[in-house]
């Protein structure tokens, strides 16, 4: 008996020491005082911003304003007497700040950087971990302490702070926040190796629960996520990258190069490992999909948009990436009147009217799923499948918002696959990451732009027949405009005009794996693709 409630004295203590606050909070972060920033406004902002052009789609173009409007009315400063140390972009639904949110709501903000550098949102996070690593999925704005809802095993939200690092980064090349957030990031990634393993599985991958993988009233269950442990995979891929690019500054001491050579190949290494796991415990290879699994390895087979992540995290190959669009494809799971449902249509939870994740549309999964499809389209033979299928998505993703936009004048938290509704239990107002889709997604999957502010290219996957284009798109050190002139079919010469202040490389696919590529000078030009 003494040896059993010893065992659970230390089981408990070490559930809640996971949790314990020594009082010294963001360590790890450097920055540590706030300076107040002046919010930009979006009627003096306007003419600043992507100016996107589709001549046979001005609905779109409509969506795309009104979703810069609303977002604008979400940047702010912190509170009087906030231990925050950053301006932020913020969903405003709640007095609390949020990982999962904030992590999207930066998708679309990225192309806004130069106004407005919504990125360091990310600093209040960093500002208010734990000495430990752990940091809050909810952070209440005023007095920077953690909100907990429904308990602290619920407080742990997708570890996605490096991704969003990252994009914003292959946006504006700026790689000044490596060094000051990867010490951030390192330790965050000690505590989920402790704490977001269960001891003594046949797998051992990541679990979650529903409220803390962000969705919410999801059916799943299993010790083993598909979501969190692709994250995980993300995350080590990420660091590994964010040492390498510190790597290329042109003065580093030696001391720090090795140390950072060392990390980036224990990160890679890592990622792969996790990856194998996932690919060994996780996949079923008749369904085309990967799983949930329980401690001995078994495979919950409960399918929801979840499933998905490993083809955004590199973890699946082409053939899986190839069975997996399958499913993406097939009217009765997922490919819906508005894609994707967050819970497949055959499963007996579903709910026609969503029921927030019992098969509600959602703007995070939706960018997790089409930003995976590009992934695989390109480098190979069949890329044009991917391309195609995520333009196509998006289109019918972005038609329904509108749709729904035209009915109520706003933009929903969620939508109802089965109808141009919102979803049950949803927020008007939300932008919020549902701005992720009338902006990233116009910008990358409907007028095909993919902007390289590293290496100062753009790729332009160039689909479309209409005068389309954008404006103002700035990426790097780079402003530019480019406009596809009408064209009567596919096949037709393409004549793009380009406007730009400074070189960069462009690229053009156009048909089924045709690429054209060209070095743009400062200047005025006129391209012509027979």
């Amino acid at each position: 008996m003494k040896k059993i409630i010893l065992s659970f004295l230390i089981l408990t203590s070490i559930i809640y020491s996971q949790y314990d606050d020594s009082g010294i909070r963001g360590k790890y972060f450097s920055k540590k005082t706030f300076t107040e920033t002046v919010i930009p406004n979006f009627e003096t902002s306007k003419d600043k911003l992507p100016s996107p052009i589709l001549e046979n789609n001005p609905e779109l173009i409509k969506l795309y304003w009104k979703t810069w409007q609303l977002a604008f009315d979400h940047y702010k400063n912190p509170p009087k007497g906030s231990p925050f140390v950053s301006a932020y972009i913020d969903e405003a639904f709640a007095p609390n700040i949020f990982q999962w949110d904030t992590f999207f709501m930066l998708m679309f903000a990225r192309y806004a950087n130069h106004i407005f550098p919504a990125i360091q949102s990310l600093d209040n996070f960093y500002c208010r971990q734990y000495e430990n690593g752990y940091i809050c999925r909810e952070i209440i704005e005023a007095t920077g302490e953690d909100f907990v809802f429904e308990g602290r095993e619920h407080t742990v939200n997708p570890p996605l702070f490096s991704w969003a690092e990252m994009e914003s980064f292959r946006i504006t090349g700026d790689k000044s926040r490596f060094k000051v957030v990867l010490p951030v990031l390192e330790k965050y990634a000690e505590w989920l190796e402790v704490y977001r393993k269960k001891e003594n599985t046949k797998h051992n991958l990541y679990w979650q629960t529903g409220l803390g993988s962000g969705m919410d009233n999801t059916p799943r269950s299993g010790s083993g996520w598909v979501d969190i442990s692709a994250q995980m995979v993300m995350m080590y891929n990420d660091m590994s990258e964010m040492c390498n690019q510190i790597l290329l500054d042109p003065i580093i001491e030696p001391e720090l190069k090795l140390e950072l050579s060392s990390k980036s190949k224990l990160f890679k290494e890592k990622a792969n490992q996790i990856s194998t796991l996932i690919n060994k415990y996780m996949w079923n290879e008749e369904d085309g999909l990967y799983y949930d699994v329980d401690d001995e390895g078994n495979q919950v087979k409960c399918k929801t948009v979840a499933n998905f992540w490993p083809m955004l995290a590199g973890v699946a190959d082409k053939k899986q990436a190839d069975k997996l669009l399958q499913n993406l494809k097939d009217p009765h799971t997922f490919w819906r009147k508005i894609p994707f449902p967050s819970l497949s249509v055959d499963d007996k939870h579903f709910k026609a009217e969503g029921e927030y994740w019992l098969g509600s549309v959602w703007a995070p999964t939706n960018v997790m799923i089409i930003k995976g499809l590009d992934k695989f389209g390109v480098n190979n033979d069949f890329a044009y499948k991917f391309n195609e299928f995520a333009t196509l998505a998006t289109e019918e993703y972005l038609n329904g918002i509108f749709e729904v936009y035209k009915k109520t004048g706003t933009i929903w938290e969620n939508y109802s696959s089965e109808a141009y509704t919102r979803g049950s239990w949803s927020r008007a107002d939300f932008v919020g990451w549902t701005g992720c889709g009338p902006i990233e997604l116009l910008i990358e999957n409907i007028i095909g732009l993919r902007p390289d502010g590293v290496n100062n290219s753009l790729t332009w996957h160039l689909t479309r027949i209409d005068k389309h284009g954008i404006e103002n798109l700035k990426f790097g050190n780079v402003t530019v405009s480019l406009i596809a002139e009408k064209r009567e079919k596919v096949i037709s010469p393409i004549n793009i005009k380009v406007i730009c202040d400074n070189d960069f490389e462009l690229s053009v696919e156009h048909g089924n794996n045709n690429y054209k590529s060209f070095k743009i000078t400062k200047g005025e030009h006129n391209i012509i693709i027979e």
